[in-house]
């Protein structure tokens, strides 16, 4: 399949996950009203009539925008989960009880063969606008955008991604008819790798970043509970997972897939976990390197 994942919304798991995602509630509000907007085009008629007696010539022009959001930042900050707990979030809060939700997959790039990248997606669009017929909601995820929309202008740029990028901003303009039903999530490592075309086209651009000392306490707080860690411990954990020597600061990722499963392990099956596994792993492990954005 093309598609990592088809999640009917609102889903209970996505709801669940969203809990341990920190500060997705602040990120929510911040983006909220414009993809609320950008998710209800085809109702800018009837709220003009209501509110202004009659149709503002500027409901065409903010109906004309592309349903494209691009998040983007290094590595391990949330991305691909936080849109996908966005819009379970929006699916529960518009009681929408039948959208769905694709995640692209990287297969879609093809074996190589002239044309197949352009013609997989073109088969994903169809399949996610046909799901959305005429009164449902798709929303489409796609991650490490900047593999399939790398900017055509790059010296290195290979006939089919270029190719790739062409389709998938034809795409992209094709989905405005569903004036909001179909949306796209597009994440990124690097926004200046995307085309031009593309950022031009996205009505929402969020950064996401590694967590600042105080995010990464509150982590700690909050996934190590029952653990029963003294305040200077978690301020251990905290310095340790920081900027230090030349080195980045510890991302979400590489605390939750890497610090606590090696800590762990080091536990398992003997002994209760400790601050002093967490601390040992944390000190010899390097974080994962900043994926420059140049």
């Amino acid at each position: 399949s093309i598609f990592d994942a088809k999640t009917p919304l609102p889903d209970a798991a996505l709801a669940a996950r969203e809990k341990t995602l920190l500060g997705f509630d602040t990120r929510y509000a911040r983006v909220h009203d414009q993809l609320r907007l950008l998710l209800n085009l085809g109702e800018l008629a009837n709220w003009s009539n209501r509110h202004h007696q009659k149709k503002l010539a500027l409901c065409d022009l903010v109906a004309d925008q592309y349903p494209l959001v691009i998040f983007h930042g290094d590595v391990g900050t949330g991305k691909t989960a936080t849109a996908e707990c966005i819009a379970n979030r929006l699916a529960k809060e518009s009681r929408t009880e039948d959208s769905l939700l694709f995640r692209l997959s990287n297969r879609v790039r093809g074996s190589g063969k002239v044309g197949e990248m352009g013609t997989l997606l073109t088969q994903a669009f169809q399949e996610v606008t046909q799901s959305a017929g005429r009164t449902r909601r798709a929303i489409l995820v796609i991650d490490e955008g900047d593999s399939l929309a790398a900017a055509r202008t790059q010296e290195h740029s290979h006939h089919e991604d270029k190719v790739a990028v062409n389709t998938l901003i034809q795409c992209i303009d094709d989905v405005r008819r569903f004036n909001g039903r179909v949306v796209v999530f597009l994440c990124t490592n690097r926004l200046s790798a995307l085309d031009a075309a593309l950022i031009r086209r996205a009505a929402v651009v969020e950064e996401f970043r590694r967590p600042s000392d105080a995010e990464r306490r509150d982590l700690f707080t909050m996934d190590l509970d029952g653990l029963s860690l003294t305040a200077s411990q978690i301020a251990q954990l905290v310095t340790v997972t920081g900027a230090s020597a030349g080195r980045p600061s510890w991302t979400f990722s590489d605390i939750r897939t890497r610090l606590y499963p090696a800590a762990m392990a080091k536990a398992f099956p003997d002994r209760p976990l400790a601050f002093e596994h967490l601390y040992e792993v944390a000190s010899t492990l390097r974080p994962s390197p900043v994926m420059e954005d140049k």
